[in-house]
């Protein structure tokens, strides 16, 4: 299994300060009013007025509502790496068990806390209600490089493998337990816990 690529809804990168400024303004207000209208109710109209651009500059980068949400996706996966990666540095040789708690419960406060997060996550639920394989793998792939040099293993097709599963099993129960509790419902989440440990434990004992 190849790394899938990072993917860009972008139709044209930011190269001055002012114009990624304009962009990170214009994804938080696709994230705000994802969570106040939903994506059905999502524009670009209503985000260009919200972000305080010309409907013009939304356009510059995204050519509908559909590439901002994963614009938005890719940049919670980014977000989601660097809060995992600061995790692991402050728990440096502590085993995988800390180390896949990190991974779950920066997931967890992320769905908790970030505007748009609950409807977009990583990709998975773009349009709200769909469901594509890809953004696992691409999460999947993340995780395999990030946690490979901390566990000392190989990130080869097998440790690949391993973490697509695991991330497939979390992602569907995580969304069990925000579909029973809006906040997410704890024994659901120790559930999920104990099976991915009980699963890990078979490779990375």
């Amino acid at each position: 299994m190849k790394p899938v690529p990072h993917a860009t809804s972008l139709r044209r990168a930011p190269v001055q300060r002012r114009s990624a400024e304009r962009l990170t303004r214009i994804l938080d207000a696709c994230a705000d009013l994802l969570d106040e209208v939903g994506y059905d109710g999502l524009s670009t109209r209503a985000v260009a007025q919200r972000a305080g651009v010309p409907i013009g500059s939304v356009y510059r980068f995204f050519g509908n509502k559909r590439a901002m949400a994963d614009a938005l996706a890719q940049r919670n996966l980014e977000r989601y790496t660097e809060r995992v990666t600061a995790r692991l540095a402050a728990a440096e040789g502590a085993g995988w068990r800390t180390a896949m708690d990190a991974v779950l419960d920066e997931y967890l406060a992320m769905k908790r806390t970030a505007p748009g997060f609950s409807l977009v996550d990583f990709g998975n639920q773009i349009p709200v209600g769909s469901r594509y394989s890809e953004p696992n793998t691409r999460v999947a792939d993340r995780l395999t490089d990030l946690l490979s040099g901390y566990l000392g293993r190989t990130p080869d097709d097998d440790l690949r493998r391993t973490f697509l599963i695991a991330v497939e099993t979390a992602d569907t129960l995580v969304h069990l337990a925000f579909r029973v509790f809006p906040n997410g419902d704890e024994r659901i989440i120790e559930e999920t816990r104990e099976l991915l440990r009980a699963y890990l434990a078979r490779v990375l004992d």
